[in-house]
């Protein structure tokens, strides 16, 4: 069980020293949830935090369900066996698709000033959520950032359920996860703490982020 989002941060942060203070790597969380996991993280790492913007989309009647994912990149994922399940085809995912498009732009807007994604081709990306469960939006991430030529992906993920964990593990060049329990039922019965995070406190992470990393490398010049 962990205390809240910025515990499990700083646990994967223990994880992945590995990857402390290398020029060549960066922080992509997946909001809401992960930027406060990603957060701490970046604190700990002192690597730069960025956010991947990846929308799901619900079942129709059980919108909590995820069928699949919406990446800023336009990059669509499917769960074929959610398709299945619920007899959907890709058309009737237009609307749900269309109106997740317009709710991305505006968390560019919010998030990032509307700049697009920072370069990542021969980088090598952390990748990091709060949790995971049915994993549509992970791997929507997964597949939006392979497109963009990332070197090294690395999954950072606090708990999530054996099998879509084990699905992660072959899609990724380096999977860290804390907690994959037998019998699991919702990210949040791992968490003390998962009040949502609201998107004021997403641009507060981001910024304070950035700012920690500014002085950090001004007291290396000095």
């Amino acid at each position: 069980m962990f205390k809240d989002r910025e515990e499990a941060g700083r646990l994967l942060a223990e994880r992945l020293s590995a990857y402390r203070d290398d020029p060549h790597a960066l922080i992509l969380a997946l909001p809401r949830g992960g930027v406060a996991t990603g957060y701490t993280l970046s604190l700990a790492l002192r690597l730069p935090l960025d956010v991947l913007i990846v929308r799901k989309l619900g079942a129709p009647g059980n919108p909590e369900y995820a069928i699949g994912a919406l990446a800023e990149t336009g990059s669509v994922y499917l769960n074929r066996e959610a398709m299945r399940l619920f007899s959907l085809t890709r058309s009737d995912l237009e609307k749900p698709i269309s109106a997740q498009r317009e709710e991305i732009a505006r968390r560019q807007a919010l998030y990032r000033s509307g700049r697009p994604l920072p370069t990542l081709a021969d980088r090598t990306v952390l990748l990091v959520d709060d949790g995971i469960a049915t994993g549509s939006t992970f791997f929507a991430s997964v597949e939006a950032l392979r497109g963009l030529g990332v070197k090294r992906l690395v999954a950072a993920i606090p708990v999530g359920p054996r099998d879509t964990i084990s699905h992660v593990r072959e899609q990724v060049d380096e999977l860290i996860v804390l907690m994959a329990p037998e019998l699991f039922f919702a990210v949040g019965n791992h968490y003390t703490d998962f009040a949502q995070v609201e998107d004021e406190r997403v641009v507060r992470y981001l910024r304070e982020a950035a700012a920690a990393l500014r002085k950090g490398q001004q007291r290396s010049l000095v």
